[in-house]
């Protein structure tokens, strides 16, 4: 079945509801959990003549590495209590769902367990859904919780 389970997560409560099954099917498998959270890099608009753009990019971005490490931590934890294996990694990206996409080949995965937000209308329209982009590239099946 299931021996290597993909596993993204920005540490919200939602995507955390996926630790407990993610690590039960890797146990009951004697699989892997790979954790992925991507920090997002430091985007600003161009400076205009008027107007400069502090330089604080480096600082955001290792704040946001330092988060996104924290988030699959707290996986990688999880996983070590109940005796299993756990990899992590944190790309910095603009595109979340391509690094998830990315993530199941370099990784060797088999499935991907991901949370959505269940977002409907217009803040899906204007926020997106790394979810739906999982699930409409991702070449292994995609067990979504809600």
């Amino acid at each position: 079945m299931f021996k290597s389970i993909l596993v993204p997560t920005d540490g919200s409560p939602l995507a955390e509801k996926t630790f407990g099954s993610a690590i039960e099917a890797a146990k009951t498998n004697n699989g892997k959990i790979v954790a992925i959270s991507v920090a997002h890099p430091f985007v600003y608009p161009r400076p205009t003549k008027e107007s400069t753009v502090p330089d604080y990019k480096k600082e955001y971005e290792h704040d946001a590495l330092r988060l996104a490490k924290q988030h699959v931590q707290r996986l990688a934890g999880e996983a070590q209590k109940q005796g299993v294996p756990c990899e992590t990694t944190t790309p910095c990206s603009a595109d979340p769902s391509g690094e998830i996409v990315a993530a199941v080949e370099r990784f060797g995965c088999d499935v991907i367990f991901i949370a959505s937000h269940g977002r409907r209308g217009i803040s899906k329209l204007l926020l997106g859904s790394e979810t739906q982009r999982v699930l409409a590239d991702s070449p292994v099946p995609v067990m979504v919780f809600r």
